[in-house]
């Protein structure tokens, strides 16, 4: 049988600090958002542009939570259609580029809660260029 994932669910801490990240920073549109008082927890469903089938799930806990180990482990990945300007404008964010793509094909960000994002170069690497080339990794990724 022929299976597709077609949502990640990721736990958040801070709503409006993971939304800056994932729908300002990566680009994720906003499809829909749902409250659950009697749970006292808010779903955001997110996007990329033109693919709904690729969603992910923010589950934000009204109620202060820890989130450890399988509760948000794992690593998201994009495909970009430059990744040097898309980097770019994360670091314009202020988004700490962890691993550089200083191949011109692949590239790691931190979620603030602390969740890897892969950026994957789409179709070939584009040609090594600074300031990626020269830029040293930063912490874990």
């Amino acid at each position: 049988m022929k299976q597709r994932i077609t949502l990640i669910t990721l736990g958040v801490d801070d709503l409006e600090r993971a939304l800056r990240f994932y729908r300002d920073g990566l680009g994720l549109k906003e499809s829909h958002r749902s409250e659950n008082e009697k749970g006292r927890y808010t779903l955001i469903f997110l996007a990329p542009e033109g693919q709904p089938d690729a969603q992910v799930e923010l589950t934000f806990n009204w109620d202060p939570e820890v989130y450890t180990g399988g509760r948000n482990f794992g690593h998201l990945a994009y495909e970009v259609d430059d990744i040097y300007a898309y980097c770019k404008h994360l670091s314009d964010m202020g988004i700490t580029i962890n691993r550089p793509p200083r191949d011109g094909r692949m590239a790691f960000v931190r979620s603030p809660d602390n969740i890897s994002i892969e950026i994957l170069q789409k179709g070939p690497a584009l040609a090594p260029a600074e300031p990626w080339l020269s830029m040293p990794n930063t912490g874990a990724w």
